[in-house]
C-alpha cells in the first residue's frame, strides 16, 4: 500500500495558490495589476496631470473645495465609515467564525495585508514633498509644480500630498478579496463552492475598486490631489496584497492540507452530494427517525 507523505507541521510553504480556477484568477490579477502600473507610468510622464487639474479650478482656486456633500459626506464621514470598517474586519480576521468560507489563515493574512497598504501610503505621504494642486501656484497657492518622481525637490509648499490618501479608503480593502479570489488552500473546496466564492471575490475587488475611485474623483474634484495620486494609490495597495499573498510564508500544519487530508476532504463531499441526490427522492421508513 503505497504510503501518503505528511509535511512537518513546523515546514513554511511560500509556493502561489494551486489549483486550476485559482491559478486562472491569480493570472488574472497579476495580469491586471502589470497592466494598471504601464498605464499609470505612461500618465504620469503624459502630463495629463496638469491638463485634468485646470478644467477643475482657477486662479482663484477650486470652486467645489468647500462643497458640503464633497467635504463633509463623502470626505469626512466616509474617513468615519472606513475606520468602523477596519474595525470590523479585524474583528471578522482575530475572532473564528464557524459561519466564515475563508480559512481563519487566509483571513488574518489579507487583513494584514490591507492595513499595511494603507500604512505605506501613509508613510510616503508623511515623506513626500509634493503639495496638493490646491496648492499650486496656477491655482492661487504658492507651490511650484513639482513631479512626485523628483524626491526630495521642494515646491515651496507645505508637501505631503503624494499619494492619494482619501482614495485608500476603498483600495486599501483590495486585500480581503483574495481569500475568495485565490485560497491558499483550494484543495479542500469542490469546484461549486470554489466558484461561487470567486463570484464573491470578484464582487469585493470591484465594490472596493468602486469605491476607492469614487474617493479619488472627490479629492480631484476638491482640488486635493490629481489624477495619478490616485492611480498610484492603487498600485501600491495592490502590489502589496499581491506581493505579500505570494510570499507570505503558511505552515504545512496550519491551514494547508496534506495530501490524505485532500484526499479524505474530497471523498465526504463526493458521499455528501452522492448521499443527498440518493436521500432527496428516498420514502421515508414507516415510525423510523427522519435523517438529515
Amino acid at each position: 500500500m503505497r504510503r501518503m507523505h505528511v509535511l512537518p507541521a513546523h515546514t513554511l510553504i511560500t509556493a502561489p495558490p494551486v489549483g486550476p480556477a485559482a491559478d486562472r484568477a491569480w493570472r488574472q490579477l497579476l495580469a491586471g495589476w502589470a497592466v494598471l502600473l504601464v498605464l499609470t507610468l505612461l500618465w504620469d510622464f503624459s502630463g495629463l496631470d496638469v491638463a485634468v487639474m485646470r478644467q477643475i479650478g482657477t486662479p482663484a482656486g477650486f470652486a467645489l473645495q468647500h462643497h458640503p456633500v464633497l467635504e463633509h459626506l463623502l470626505h469626512d464621514r466616509l474617513r468615519q465609515v472606513y475606520s468602523v470598517v477596519l474595525v470590523l474586519a479585524w474583528i471578522w480576521a482575530l475572532v473564528p467564525a464557524r459561519w466564515s468560507a475563508a480559512s481563519g489563515p487566509d483571513r488574518r493574512l489579507a487583513v494584514l495585508l490591507g492595513t499595511a497598504g494603507l500604512v505605506l501610503i501613509n508613510l510616503i505621504k508623511h515623506r513626500s514633498t509634493t503639495s496638493c494642486p490646491w496648492d499650486w501656484q496656477l491655482f492661487g497657492g504658492a507651490a511650484e509644480i513639482v513631479s512626485h518622481w523628483s524626491w526630495g525637490v521642494r515646491d515651496g509648499g507645505p508637501g505631503r500630498c503624494f499619494p492619494g490618501g482619501h482614495a485608500s479608503t476603498g483600495m486599501g480593502f483590495l486585500a480581503l478579496a483574495l481569500p475568495w479570489l485565490v485560497p491558499r488552500q483550494p484543495n479542500l473546496l469542490t469546484p461549486a463552492r470554489r466558484e461561487a466564492l470567486q463570484r464573491r471575490g470578484w464582487r469585493w475587488l470591484l465594490a472596493a475598486l468602486a469605491v476607492g475611485v469614487l474617493c479619488g474623483v472627490v479629492q480631484s474634484l476638491r482640488g486635493a490631489h490629481p489624477p495619478s495620486h490616485t492611480l498610484w494609490t492603487l498600485v501600491i495597495c495592490g502590489g502589496v496584497a499581491l506581493a505579500g499573498w505570494r510570499l507570505w510564508p503558511l505552515k504545512a500544519g496550519a491551514g494547508v492540507a496534506s495530501p490524505a487530508q485532500a484526499q479524505a476532504q474530497r471523498q465526504v463531499h463526493q458521499h455528501a452530494d452522492h448521499d443527498g441526490a440518493q436521500n432527496a427522492f428516498a420514502p421515508e421508513e414507516p415510525g423510523g427517525p427522519c435523517r438529515r
